[in-house]
């Protein structure tokens, strides 16, 4: 079973990109959502995440990091209610907890809880679309001569956790299939043979790295590759995301306030850069090329004359 976070390859632009214009596209889109609040900025940058995903070919990838998101933003909302008391509109008063003391939910905490949620599911959105969508070894290739040991740490580490989690799927399968009159095996179980499963193939892969060399100076010379056509676009989308997020901050495009009220700007700059920063997840798309689209028309009108002679005579 492959992972929906591992890499794919394919003849999309995001993924024939380099690595720096990838990084710098996605980039701008996290910096987008650690440097708003606005609720309406924070979807945006989600839309165009989901996009540029879908756009890449990424489907699973973005399925699955949105239900993994959805599950972790409804976690911050809940524990964002019971912690935080601050807010005019009281919703539950649930009286006194153990640690806690009065817990009064109410609906400015439930909001800033669900902002709080919003950005971390949209942040894990685009770190997904970036692991299905990087190729790591290219990754690694650009920055082993500037350092070569962060590097080759990011890129085990980009390429390992697809493999974990392929297979805590597959011991979870292998557990649903024991049978009825096996014993039930639990999460704690799992997790241990999980985490035994990953130190053994950490050893097996800094043995083989060791022999192959890795452990030497990285090589002077540097390679010299053709940049992709597609590079140019990411770059311009990424530095158009970036600048437009900073002046949209200085305008005060981020008009949002939780407590002691729940206040929401829908101002001109606000809707300009949510309109901005939505639109850059059309980056990925790929035009289609008419230079093919002629010779299929000019071949289909030959095959209709001889049909109409035929007709004709």
């Amino acid at each position: 079973m492959r992972s929906p976070f591992a890499y794919t390859p394919r003849n999309r632009p995001l993924q024939a990109a380099s690595p720096g214009a990838a990084v710098a596209y996605l980039g701008a889109l996290l910096v987008v959502v650690f440097l708003y609040s606005s609720p309406l900025v924070l979807l945006a940058a989600g839309v165009a995440a989901v996009l540029a995903g879908l756009l890449a070919g990424a489907r699973r990838a973005v399925r699955v990091s949105l239900r993994m998101g959805l599950g972790l933003a409804l976690l911050i909302v809940v524990v964002n209610a019971l912690v935080v008391n601050r807010g005019e509109t009281v919703l539950a008063r649930l009286g006194e907890w153990p640690l806690l003391g009065q817990v009064d939910v109410t609906l400015e905490s439930v909001v800033a809880g669900a902002v709080i949620g919003l950005r971390a599911l949209v942040a894990l959105v685009a770190f997904a679309v970036y692991s299905a969508c990087v190729d790591p070894d290219r990754v690694l290739r650009a920055l082993r001569p500037l350092a070569g040991r962060s590097a080759l740490t990011a890129t085990l580490v980009s390429r390992l956790v697809p493999v974990a989690a392929a297979d805590a799927a597959r011991l979870h399968d292998a557990a649903a299939l024991r049978g009825p009159g096996a014993a039930a095996v639990g999460k704690a179980a799992l997790a241990r043979r999980l985490l035994a499963g990953s130190l053994d193939r950490s050893v097996d892969v800094a043995a083989t790295l060791e022999l192959r060399g890795y452990s030497l100076e990285a090589p002077r010379a540097r390679q010299q590759r053709r940049r992709s056509r597609y590079d140019r676009r990411f770059y311009l989308v990424g530095a158009a995301v970036l600048l437009a997020a900073i002046v949209g901050k200085v305008a005060g495009a981020d008009e949002f306030q939780s407590y002691p009220t729940i206040e929401v700007g829908l101002a001109a700059p606000t809707l300009a850069v949510a309109a901005l920063v939505a639109a850059s997840g059309l980056a990925p798309l790929r035009r289609r090329s008419r230079h093919r689209a002629r010779p299929a028309a000019k071949r289909s009108g030959q095959r209709r004359a001889p049909a109409l002679e035929a007709g004709g005579v």
